[in-house]
């Protein structure tokens, strides 16, 4: 190679690695969370404001997997964004994420827009663009069903606890046996629990039945 070539290719080198830092120096100042990955995902940069999302530092994201930090709520998004890689598509996606947040361990929401930056070719796909927007207005978890029994739906768990039949329990608390599914279903909602064995697991999670006790009984009688 003549001297002078490469004397060029010494200061497009210095020139890429001067554009290279700068930019990475621009991405740590923005308070927005943003990531380069590659085209399976794989981070390869983020910045600390992606990072604080996860309570730790950048270096720690590097190698992660988008997909394995992020839960998309609608999987066809990622299909389109597959075949937009795949056909070399230029455009900017949008999907809606869920994640819990390293400082706190709640539930986060947002989106996440991923660009396609750089240039495909045969052997190799572009590199995405990730950018984090974060909701302010991420709903609350619902807050755990009170614990609010009658003293009928108090006698029938305590029996339930026991192994009792439904027609058991209907005879020893003076109900039929549609009396008495009405109020284990009605506890079942209530709580959300799928079947009679959680609700009775969850009748001692939330001090209805006494831990003590056996035969099973009901802590107190409380109006509801």
């Amino acid at each position: 190679m003549p001297v002078d070539e490469d004397h060029e290719h010494g200061d497009r080198s210095a020139e890429w690695f001067a554009w290279r830092n700068h930019f990475l120096a621009l991405l740590d100042r923005l308070p927005v969370p943003i990531a380069v990955c590659r085209a399976d995902g794989e981070i390869t940069v983020a910045n600390p404001a992606m990072a604080a999302e996860w309570g730790t530092v950048p270096g720690r994201l590097r190698g992660r997997n988008l997909l394995d930090l992020f839960v998309p709520q609608d999987s066809t998004q990622l299909r389109r964004l597959t075949e937009a890689l795949r056909l070399g598509r230029r455009s900017r996606y949008a999907f809606e994420v869920r994640w819990p947040t390293g400082r706190d361990g709640a539930e986060r929401a947002g989106d996440l827009l991923v660009d396609l930056v750089g240039e495909a070719s045969p052997t190799a796909y572009p590199m995405l663009l990730a950018v984090l927007r974060v909701r302010a207005d991420v709903p609350p978890p619902a807050p755990e069903p009170a614990a609010c029994v009658s003293e009928v739906e108090g006698r029938i768990l305590a029996l339930a606890a026991t192994g009792a039949t439904t027609a058991a329990i209907g005879k020893a608390v003076g109900l039929t046996v549609d009396g008495v599914n009405y109020h284990l279903t009605r506890l079942t909602r209530r709580w959300r629990v799928p079947n009679r064995t959680a609700l009775v697991a969850k009748a001692y999670v939330l001090g209805v039945l006494a831990p003590d006790r056996w035969p099973p009984a009901a802590q107190a009688a409380r109006g509801g």
